[in-house]
């Protein structure tokens, strides 16, 4: 571009746009290999472009990122607060070591502010010694056919509608709602001009739960008996591994299934599932 149209001679600046989508080049054939499946890249758009329209309300700073250590945390990301469902973090005290969720890095405003102590401490002894004894029990020789029953018969509770779904659904239902509100005022003789930004927000809402309604993956694709053993089978010997107590051994195992836990202060409880197979959504879950 000319820097200044009238004067040739003052010079030029490269200046990049985007192309339009008619010039854009694919390639029918897959080039390269991927680095994560289509579906998987899908969805994450979605849940970005949600999130960006309000679907989660100052998501960042409501969810803690994960931050460089060298010290392992067998729970690292795996404890969530019962107040305000954030991750707690793992705070080295001395000789100790606990998960703390601190309300001073909390979003002013959140409605989770309401009733949150000033600091949520777990021991991470106590937490390990819970988790581990209820996976001893779980994966106990004569336990593990239970177990496994558990575990089909969960499939069947991840029925449409639930979970993310139910969220989306409710999102997309509280923008169509605002919407009508402001038609009715606009009708009533409000400046449409005054609603022109909570408008663009309310359909930005919209679009985006509908988005990621449309991206879901259907229900179907169920894990049979002998595929839950098999996997079973790969984590190896669970209760070898939960009574050595190894900080990265635990970390990898919890990886592998899935654990997921949500602490009670008040009531000092610990809620723990496991999700071996996070496209098959199959969970076994028990208060410890």
């Amino acid at each position: 571009m000319l820097l200044d149209p009238d004067d040739v001679g003052a010079g030029h600046v490269v200046r990049f746009r985007r192309s339009a989508p008619d010039r854009v080049v694919r390639s029918r054939k897959q080039a390269h290999p991927h680095i994560v499946a289509v579906e998987e890249f899908v969805q994450s758009q979605l849940l970005r472009r949600s999130r960006a329209a309000g679907g989660f309300s100052a998501g960042k700073k409501l969810v803690r990122g994960s931050k460089r250590t060298k010290r392992i945390y067998p729970l690292r990301g795996r404890v969530k607060c019962g107040y305000c469902a954030r991750r707690m973090e793992g705070t080295p005290t001395g000789r100790k070591t606990y998960y703390r969720c601190a309300l001073r890095t909390m979003v002013p405003g959140s409605p989770a502010l309401n009733g949150h102590p000033t600091n949520v401490y777990l021991p991470e002894d106590a937490a390990l010694d819970r988790i581990n004894e209820w996976l001893d029990r779980l994966f106990a020789p004569e336990n593990v056919d239970s177990t496994v029953s558990a575990l089909a018969a969960s499939q069947d509770d991840e029925k449409p509608g639930s979970g993310d779904q139910a969220a989306a659904r409710k999102r997309l239902t509280e923008a169509e709602a605002k919407l009508r509100r402001f038609q009715d005022a606009i009708a009533a003789g409000v400046n449409p001009e005054a609603l022109v930004g909570a408008i663009n927000e309310a359909e930005e809402k919209r679009a985006a739960a509908e988005a990621e309604l449309d991206g879901m993956p259907k229900q179907g694709g169920r894990r049979s008996v002998a595929a839950i053993f098999a996997m079973v089978d790969s984590l190896g010997d669970v209760r070898s591994m939960t009574r050595r107590g190894e900080p990265d051994e635990l970390q990898k195992l919890y990886e592998k299934l899935g654990l997921e836990t949500v602490y009670n202060a008040e009531g000092r409880m610990l809620d723990a599932s496991i999700r071996p197979s996070v496209r098959d959504k199959a969970g076994v879950r028990e208060g410890t």
